[in-house]
């Protein structure tokens, strides 16, 4: 998917939970906190999950988003979260 594509994607769904793949293979699954054209804040869900001390982000607060921070140009997939915990 292209950095507008997935840009435009991730502004729909803005509160919204959802699994990210990156090209690395990891998965991220949060809430959408914030989007900018170049990245997509996570607020994870139960626990660090995915987002383990290594990551080497950590959080943001205040108007600029609460989460993780994940570029754009890793992200490889795309999917509502809620499609996996019926």
């Amino acid at each position: 998917m292209s950095h507008p594509h997935m840009y435009s994607l991730c502004c729909k769904h803005v509160g919204k939970m959802v699994r990210l793949t990156c090209h690395d293979g990891k998965v991220y699954t949060g809430k959408i906190t914030r989007v900018t054209p170049r990245h997509v804040w996570l607020e994870p869900t139960g626990g660090l999950g995915g987002f383990g001390y290594g990551y080497g982000y950590g959080y943001g607060y205040g108007r600029f988003g609460f989460g993780v921070p994940i570029a754009l140009a890793a992200i490889g997939g795309f999917a509502l979260a809620s499609a996996f915990f019926w």
